[in-house]
């Protein structure tokens, strides 16, 4: 049960700039409040050094509103905004609550386009949304509107995964074929997301075939949106590449700057080896061998590191080197989609056997990479002692994925979170964010999107959120189509989109697995999530 913090009441009233500012102070995306049904006092911060205190999102675990938002209360407050004519963009179901702080009621967090809806209107449209609740027998939820865009987030043979002690180990993830390679249409090249899930056209084929969100590969164009089919090998192809325009550039200046890091502690090394001559006995043996070793490691990295990048600009700057494969099938992207009201936003890509074939593919794995130690990964994916152990850190870094999260477990998760509600813990490793731990709700969140002419369309998503409040965005641009899976490897479905205001996202949105592969399966009916080119 959820008891009230003890705040001093005010009669409701419209938030004041100030609050409308920094209430959600502490998210991601900082969106600018429009209105409340709460009637607690918010109390700006005062003084020559005072911030605004921090808030953080929750999944809402144990609540009665579970039981009753699928029913028929989500469309009951649709269409009550709709009625109002409310430009509204998401409807989420989370708990948001100051960091320091252990109650953390349930909200439901209302989305509408900027400056569409006046301080004075917004209120009064959050106490009518509340009497909805109410009348539905949810007494203890407040209604929060928020200013809130949902955006979508969209050579050489490929290089091995290479081992932890390597100096590009990090660098090189984009040009390995694990998932979460950097991608755009050849088109496009200026529209970057990120590859999804790698799938076995089955039947005895030995096509790969790589999954991302359709509008990652074509633009966003209303009147050209239809199926998509590569029929013929004579006829002209859609091609995708590995890094767009923006990506290459901005990979290659990280492999500068990594240069330059190493070669900036090689000085500071032989200072330390000099001064080491003038330590006496053991203390100063010790020093010179440590410094020693790891001045080598540095100039090995140096080495290293050159080699990669006069690699990566001679034999990968053309994008005709880049090119990883073709657009073999996409369906129309569909809102609401089925019985479940996903949104279909896929196409499926065939692999150029050339890029990636049976001595560098290792299937549906993402590499955790060296950035986040294995003890701090293990403890971000088990915030409760209580949990069932499904996830192990990797001993080469590369979690394989396998089998799928069924429908009922992200509405009903199996595991707890910190706060001993139920969560489940998932991870995804983007083009824009590279690899990030988050929190799947379990209330899926209604979303509307905005199209030329002011047409809009409904669906409904699974709704994931940032893991804390110091964890940052779970994805943000760049990251669509990136698939995210749980601890087990257990794949859920990939990024469409997100919800937040300017170019941070507060919630990720994303399609259900299942949905997908039921869509794949018209076109490729004995296609499978378990590609071996090894076999």
């Amino acid at each position: 049960m959820d008891f009230a913090p003890s705040e001093s009441v005010s009669t409701q009233r419209a938030p004041l700039s100030k609050e409308a500012q920094f209430y959600y102070a502490g998210l991601p995306s900082v969106p600018r409040l429009v209105g409340r049904s709460s009637t607690i006092v918010w109390e700006a911060p005062s003084g020559p050094e005072a911030y605004p205190r921090h808030k953080v999102l929750g999944t809402v675990g144990r609540h009665a509103i579970n039981n009753v938002w699928e029913g028929n209360l989500s469309c009951k407050v649709v269409e009550h905004l709709d009625s109002k004519k409310v430009a509204w963009t998401s409807i989420d179901v989370v708990r948001i609550s100051y960091v320091e702080e252990s109650f953390r009621p349930v909200i439901l967090w209302i989305g509408v386009q900027p400056e569409s809806l006046s301080v004075e209107d917004g209120t009064e449209v959050a106490r009518s949304c509340q009497e909805i609740l109410v009348q539905s027998g949810i007494i203890d939820v407040d209604v929060e509107i928020r200013e809130s865009f949902v955006t979508p987030l969209a050579g050489p043979k490929l290089l091995e995964p290479t081992v932890s002690s390597d100096a590009t180990v990090d660098l090189r993830n984009p040009l390995t074929p694990t998932l979460g390679l950097p991608i755009s249409g050849k088109l496009t090249p200026y529209s970057e997301g990120t590859g999804g899930f790698f799938i076995s056209e089955g039947g005895g084929s030995k096509r790969l075939f790589l999954v991302t969100a359709r509008h990652v590969v074509f633009k966003s164009n209303r009147n050209d949106n239809r199926t998509f089919e590569h029929k013929s090998r004579s006829a002209p192809c859609r091609e995708v590449i590995l890094l767009g325009d923006a990506a290459f550039t901005k990979f290659l200046a990280s492999i500068k700057l990594e240069i330059g890091g190493k070669a900036i502690i090689i000085p500071y090394l032989e200072r330390r080896i000099a001064d080491a001559k003038d330590m006496a006995g053991d203390r100063g043996e010790k020093e010179r061998k440590k410094a020693g070793d790891e001045l080598a490691e540095a100039k090995e990295a140096v080495d290293a590191l050159n080699t990669f990048y006069g690699e990566v600009s001679t034999h990968w700057a053309s994008p005709d080197r880049r090119v990883l494969g073709h657009v073999i099938y996409s369906p129309p992207i569909v809102f609401g989609f089925g019985t479940e009201q996903y949104t279909q936003d896929f196409a499926v890509i065939e692999i150029d056997p050339s890029k990636i074939d049976s001595t560098n593919f290792e299937g549906n794995v993402i590499d955790l990479g060296t950035k986040i130690q294995p003890d701090v990964f293990t403890r971000m994916m088990y915030p409760n002692l209580r949990n069932a152990h499904i996830f192990e850190y990797p001993k080469d870094r590369l979690l394989r994925l396998k089998g799928t999260i069924p429908d009922k477990d992200m509405r009903h998760p199996p595991a707890l979170d910190q706060n001993d509600e139920p969560c489940l813990m998932v991870i995804k490793h983007g083009n824009a964010t590279g690899l990030t731990v988050g929190l799947a709700n379990d209330i899926r969140s209604c979303v509307r999107n905005y199209h030329e002419g002011d047409t809009t369309h409904f669906s409904m998503e699974w709704a994931i959120l940032p893991l804390d409040n110091n964890s940052g965005a779970f994805s943000k641009r760049g990251d669509s189509g990136a698939v995210v899976a749980d601890g087990g490897g257990r794949i859920g479905g990939i990024i469409t989109g997100g919800a937040g205001w300017r170019d941070e996202s507060d919630i990720t949105y994303v399609s259900s697995i299942n949905s997908i592969m039921e869509s794949i399966k018209v076109k490729f009916p004995k296609a499978h999530l378990n590609p071996n080119l090894r076999t």
